[in-house]
């Protein structure tokens, strides 16, 4: 074979051979769609699940609350209403206006389904009164107390208030809460609740002159409503005036008062206990203003006769008073 014959024969060149492509190419390409088709297969699931709860969002209605401070109630309504805040000189239907509120929030959150309306009030030493146990046997109401001091002025209910806003706002427990009140302090259980997403919204009686809601508290919240004179009226009735029909009789003698005297301090010192006692017992033989009015009301109330103008009688339903209470110190 000659030279010209051994060039003459084809030689394979780079065109005819694909480079860069492995010899398992095929088998890689399968692999690759099998890969595919798995990863849509997982996004298909995936919102499939998406649908299934977004459905099951849609159907669980959204939930509100109402909490109300009822210090706050009883002297806006009370003023509004008789003209004085003090809870000895009118009565509250606290069954009457809570129904009332839970009706106004049916109206205001239409798609929406209570969760329970929180009653906020003080108490000595945290102790239902009589009053606030019937409140809270009401269905869907739950009663929270903080602390009454010496003058009759509640603590730790602001702080109560926002510890609850903010856990049923943090569980997404609700999306809108009604907040009866007007203290300033209640601007940090606001902020806490919206921090979580829920809508707060301010309900608040008429004031008689002026404002009862702080203007900080105005700004913070998502809405505002106010109760006028007409709404509260139903619920708030001035008691009747006691009238002592034997004034021209003599008055009661000392011992008869200064039993009576007695009798009240073994009920007051039932209801707010051994501490208490405590805290008063310096301030001998002087009660503070609140709780020597209470003892001169009560005890006008059971001897049906008034003490006023009586200064030797009042002096004796004092050492009633203080008599008993230390024999049990």
């Amino acid at each position: 074979m000659n030279d010209a014959e051994t060039t003459a024969a084809p030689a394979e060149t780079s065109a005819d051979v694909p480079t860069g492509v492995p010899i398992d190419a095929p088998a890689d390409a399968h692999a690759l769609d099998a890969r595919l088709s798995a990863l849509d297969a997982r996004v298909e699931r995936t919102n499939e699940l998406l649908q299934r709860m977004l459905a099951e969002v849609a159907k669980t209605p959204s939930t509100h609350a109402i909490f109300v401070d009822a210090g706050y109630v009883h002297a806006a309504a009370g003023l509004l209403v008789t003209g004085t805040e003090d809870r000895r000189s009118f009565d509250l239907d606290a069954e009457g206006l809570i129904e009332a509120f839970i009706d106004k929030a049916r109206t205001i959150f239409a798609d929406s389904r209570l969760l329970r309306v929180y009653w906020y009030d003080g108490a000595r030493r945290r102790i239902h009164t009589p009053e606030q146990q019937a409140i809270a046997e009401l269905p869907d109401v739950k009663v929270r107390l903080g602390n009454l001091n010496a003058n009759n002025q509640q603590k730790g209910v602001d702080s109560l208030i926002r510890t609850d806003l903010e856990s049923l706002a943090r569980h997404r427990a609700i999306s809108d809460a009604a907040l009866v009140g007007g203290d300033e302090d209640l601007v940090s259980a606001v902020e806490a609740a919206q921090g979580y997403g829920a809508r707060v919204h301010l309900w608040g009686i008429e004031a008689a002159e002026g404002r009862n809601q702080a203007e900080a508290l105005l700004w913070e919240v998502d809405s505002q409503r106010t109760f006028e004179l007409d709404f509260c009226r139903p619920y708030v009735t001035r008691r009747p005036v006691t009238t002592y029909e034997n004034e021209g009789e003599p008055p009661p003698s000392r011992e008869e008062v200064r039993f009576v005297g007695a009798q009240i301090a073994a009920t007051w010192l039932a209801e707010r206990g051994r501490d208490r006692l405590a805290e008063l017992l310096p301030g001998a033989p002087y009660l503070p203003g609140p709780v020597d009015q209470d003892l001169l009301v009560e005890a006008e109330r059971l001897l049906s006769r008034s003490l006023r103008g009586h200064a030797s009688l009042r002096r004796a339903l004092r050492d009633g008073f203080w008599q008993h209470l230390k024999t049990q110190y």
